[in-house]
């Protein structure tokens, strides 16, 4: 292990677009569900349904969590909705070897929910590479980046933060990591970001998630 990594004994993953790569385009197929979702259930036009969806996005951390404060949505069932995706794009990138020879306690902490993330899981073979996946509902509501999510991620398994490392595609979702002792690392991969560009609270940028843990694991690639 890297020397400056050696403290780290729990490892805490994002999913979408950090356990899998962007390029490979599931989101999008998610994040037009939720269009399509707002445009239905809201009576709205599509344009109308997109720019809504990403005012929600930017101001509440995630679509769902504004829906659910300004029109009562069921998360239940916007999330079975937009989760009714094809998983044909993902494939298993290797990384399950690399990811259980890290040392400590591994852990998936997502916006999305459970059921999703272990199709996610399943698809790039990594169905039992993780303790446990803290999901939007074991936050009750109140995503990533807020830092009330991250204590209850805490409290929830007895994580110290300060031996904790956090590995997440959305540079925002990181401050409220950093801010309680983790280590950050963002992965830098052309995920859709929110408004201001400061980086000071991020430990490592990679782009490419296995090759940064071959060189942190000191493993040929």
């Amino acid at each position: 292990m890297t020397p400056a990594l050696a403290p780290i004994r729990t490892w805490i993953f994002d999913l979408d677009n950090t356990l899998y790569p962007a390029s490979v385009s599931l989101f999008p197929a998610i994040d037009a569900r939720m269009t399509a979702y707002i445009a239905e259930h809201l009576g709205m036009e599509p344009a109308a349904a997109r720019t809504l969806q990403k005012q929600y996005y930017h101001a509440h951390g995630m679509t769902l969590a504004g829906l659910m404060a300004e029109h009562g949505t069921d998360p239940h069932h916007f999330l079975d909705y937009v989760h009714d995706v094809e998983m044909d794009v993902l494939e298993d990138l290797g990384l399950a070897a690399r990811i259980a020879a890290l040392p400590g306690r591994k852990l998936v902490f997502t916006n999305g929910d459970a059921t999703y993330a272990a199709r996610v899981l399943d698809r790039i073979g990594l169905a039992d590479a993780f303790e446990a996946v803290h999901d939007v509902h074991a936050t009750q509501y109140r995503p990533k980046p807020d830092p009330v999510a991250y204590q209850g991620l805490c409290d929830a398994y007895a994580i110290d933060p300060t031996t904790a490392l956090f590995v997440e595609d959305l540079a925002r979702n990181l401050k409220p990591a950093k801010a309680i002792g983790m280590t950050t690392v963002w992965i830098d991969n052309g995920s859709e970001q929110g408004p201001g560009a400061d980086r000071s609270f991020i430990d490592y940028t990679v782009a490419d998630l296995g090759d940064w843990l071959d060189t942190i694991l000191e493993t040929p690639a």
